[in-house]
């Protein structure tokens, strides 16, 4: 299960911010612990929906729900359930996105393919069945990952694109000692010990 760190928060602001949580109908796409479930439904969503398809982190997030007594329903599964529960106003995501040569063995919840975006590519594909007429989306990842890449892609579905908040922080121990792989396919140059994390924000042309 993911716990909350630099990225989370960053992504909470970003919400608060836009000001587009009150009465919306809301989900938060891989839940972790339901920190920004939490945060939107604190921020006076409507109804909140959060998924993940991890059993634990479902559970995690059901009684941090229940502890705050906050009327999120917690779902597992993956975008066709996203699909099946939508369309949303607000679609948060913090999802894995660390690059993986598949030999780490590390636990999965970090593992994003070898250029980190097996679960955000699809995700930023299905905005457009996901997103309300005037909804839109906050995803936040590494830079590492290609902040280019996500803007072309969700322009390629339709939408416009934007980076709305940024932050350099400190690598943890996931990318330290993911560095090598990052430095030998030429996503991060030597002798560097930071990374810059992006919000994007997706939406429709005319909101």
């Amino acid at each position: 299960m993911y716990r909350p760190q630099e990225d989370s928060f960053l992504l909470a602001r970003a919400l608060r911010d836009a000001g587009g949580a009150q009465d919306a109908k809301v989900l938060d796409f891989c839940t972790g612990s339901g920190f920004l479930a939490i945060a939107a439904a604190r921020a006076g969503a409507a109804a909140v929906t959060a998924l993940d398809i991890s059993r634990r982190a479902v559970l995690t997030a059901r009684a941090n729900a229940l502890s705050r007594r906050l009327p999120i329903s917690v779902l597992r599964g993956s975008l066709d359930v996203a699909v099946e529960h939508g369309p949303f106003d607000v679609v948060l995501s913090n999802p894995p996105y660390v690059p993986d040569n598949g030999q780490s063995n590390e636990d999965p919840r970090w593992d994003a393919g070898p250029d980190g975006r097996s679960v955000l590519d699809p995700l930023c594909d299905s905005l457009p069945q996901l997103l309300s007429p005037r909804g839109f989306a906050l995803l936040v990842h590494s830079e590492f990952t290609g902040v280019d890449e996500t803007l072309e892609r969700v322009r390629a579905a339709g939408l416009s694109g934007s980076v709305v908040a940024r932050e350099r922080i400190p690598f943890g121990p996931v990318l330290q000692r993911r560095l090598s792989y990052l430095q030998e396919v030429e996503l991060a140059q030597q002798g560097i010990d930071t990374e810059e994390v992006v919000v994007i924000r997706a939406g429709r042309h005319w909101e």
